[in-house]
């Protein structure tokens, strides 16, 4: 059986005219500790896919860990680990709010579930 997949989502509304300042920091400076917690990135989207010199952007991080043990090892890696905060608070300049959500396919929550 293929393992499930659950899927970290970064939301990040920039300030006027740093989404791709951001973008830059956070492949170069967030990314390999993430890859570090076992998060492989899938891909980041822009949107819209303008590179604007005065309004914001949303930029959305997608990124794919293997099913439940994945995202718990993740987790626990993440939580205690200074450096990730360090990072977000360094980076409060380029953002004006942020999410993350977690989730899987439907077909694979029944699976996920079931621990």
């Amino acid at each position: 059986m293929e393992a499930t997949k659950v899927y970290v989502i970064d939301t990040v509304v920039t300030k006027p005219g740093r989404a791709r300042e951001f973008v830059d920091a956070y492949l170069r400076d967030y990314a390999p500790g993430a890859r570090e917690r076992g998060m492989v990135l899938e891909r980041i989207v822009v949107s819209p896919p303008v590179w604007f010199p005065d309004e914001s952007n949303t930029v959305i991080a997608s990124w794919v860990l293997e099913g439940a043990q994945g995202w718990w090892a993740m987790t626990w890696q993440g939580r205690p680990d200074e450096s990730v905060r360090q990072w977000w608070a360094a980076a409060a300049d380029l953002i004006v709010e942020r999410t993350r959500a977690t989730g899987a396919l439907a077909a694979d929550v029944d699976r996920l579930g079931d621990v």
